[in-house]
């Protein structure tokens, strides 16, 4: 299937990519396989993120230019069920975790010889994720990675820093909004690399800094209260969910593509 092929289901002025995480990382594989650097690049937005998107135009600017907006987060999920079932919606969503779409890219590209770049984070979590993915992921080709912390005045040596060092696959890990923006701002200047991937907090979870929840929660969509619980600070954060769901409630404008 290929991106131009990809059914979009449109809420709240989204077009979510209607993708199982194999399925992503199927297309984003396809994309490796070209010759040409594009730099294109996917999103990943949950509740938070889509909440954000409708107050900063330059979000949601950035989310409409992706090549894939994959659903992160259950309140997405459950939003196009309430829309399918309103017959707003031709059908709902299942949900695309960022974290399980990368990881299914990797075993790709770890099979196919095509290389990686880890961008963001916390200084050391970056080169401690890229050393246990070469562990696990045998064959992966680590091209380079650095953390999320630099200057303004440095930008332009950290675009430079990732060309030179010519990955097929760039994950973006600089936290929302900043890691959409920057990568749709800093598409054109990305001329070394295929593909580029906004994945929020997955280098900490690659590295160990972080654990996932247990797979019954991922699987009951519990995974939000899982970290609301290891991290009391998420509430504000996790209040976003409702009020993104009562923003789909009593929205308009929502339609498949």
């Amino acid at each position: 299937m290929s991106t131009a092929e990809t059914s979009k289901i449109e809420i709240c002025g989204i077009g979510f990519s209607d993708l199982t995480p194999p399925a992503a990382a199927a297309i984003a594989a396809d994309i490796l396989a070209r010759p040409e650097r594009s730099a294109k690049y996917i999103v990943t937005p949950n509740p938070e993120i889509a909440e954000n998107a409708a107050k900063i135009p330059a979000l949601l600017q950035a989310i409409a230019g992706a090549e894939l907006v994959l659903p992160d987060g259950i309140g997405i999920v459950l939003a196009s069920r309430v829309l399918a079932r309103r017959k707003r919606v031709a059908k709902s969503l299942s949900r695309c975790p960022g974290i399980d779409f990368c990881s299914a890219l990797l075993a790709i590209c770890a099979e196919k010889g095509h290389s990686v770049f880890l961008f963001g984070a916390k200084p050391g979590v970056a080169q401690s994720a890229a050393a246990r993915l070469a562990e696990t992921h045998p064959g992966l080709v680590i091209a380079g990675f650095r953390d999320g912390y630099f200057r303004p005045d440095e930008a332009t040596a950290v675009v430079a820093e990732i060309n030179a060092a010519a990955p097929d696959f760039l994950m973006i890990c600089l936290g929302s909004p900043k890691q959409e923006i920057w990568a749709c701002e800093n598409q054109a200047a990305l001329t070394n690399v295929k593909l580029a991937a906004c994945l929020g907090g997955v280098l900490d979870v690659y590295s160990g800094q972080t654990r996932r929840a247990p797979k019954w929660m991922q699987k009951t969509g519990l995974e939000w209260l899982y970290r609301l619980l290891r991290e009391p600070k998420r509430l504000f954060r996790v209040m976003k969910i409702p009020v993104f769901l009562a923003r789909v409630l009593f929205g308009k404008g929502e339609k498949n593509k």
